[in-house]
């Protein structure tokens, strides 16, 4: 009897380990907003990742989840969101483009061309720029807040649900995105 019982501790406790060990570094996301289509669609779930920015930076491109700015309507609900400028960066939204130091973003991802004018002179230490890929229905930076880094929960790394949409998590980052392009100056 002692050796049955002292199996099904240490299974519990194994079970109890790796249940906190996986919470711990993954969680699943329900998307729960428009502002990321076409990449991303309501109902749809995501792994995130939650150990990759102990161990690097985020980078320019990133989808991540987010908590969302006391600003907000829906503080409770994370928001998912693209990297789009780094600490110390400018960003200009104008003409329907983005700028991130006076270049212009190719952006692939998007739903539509930004129908706002936008401009930042520089991103705040520890803090990323983010907008949705629906431009034009989000909220997110070009409403006049930045993530500070400790707000990030995590990177977007595999979307899990609905099975046709199952796969890696596309990210963008600044040479993909002016490949092809000259550096186009921003003109004030």
């Amino acid at each position: 009897m002692k050796a049955f019982l002292r199996d099904v501790l240490t299974t519990f406790l194994l079970a109890a380990v790796v249940y906190l060990g996986l919470r711990a570094t993954i969680q699943d996301y329900i998307i729960r907003q428009s502002s990321m289509e076409p990449s991303f669609q309501e109902g749809q779930r995501v792994l995130v990742n939650k150990v990759v920015y102990k161990l690097r930076a985020p980078e320019r491109g990133d989808v991540i989840i987010l908590r969302p700015p006391l600003s907000s309507n829906s503080r409770a609900v994370p928001f998912i969101k693209r990297i789009v400028a780094l600490p110390g960066e400018s960003v200009a939204i104008r003409g329907g483009g983005v700028y991130v130091n006076g270049i212009r973003l190719d952006e692939p991802y998007i739903k539509e061309s930004p129908l706002y004018t936008y401009s930042l002179d520089k991103v705040p230490d520890n803090e990323y720029f983010v907008l949705g890929d629906n431009r034009n229905n989000t909220d997110d930076s070009h409403r006049g807040w930045t993530v500070p880094r400790q707000d990030i929960i995590g990177k977007a790394w595999m979307t899990i649900w609905p099975p046709e949409k199952w796969g890696i998590v596309s990210n963008y980052d600044l040479p993909m995105q002016v490949s092809g392009r000259t550096n186009m100056v921003l003109q004030k």
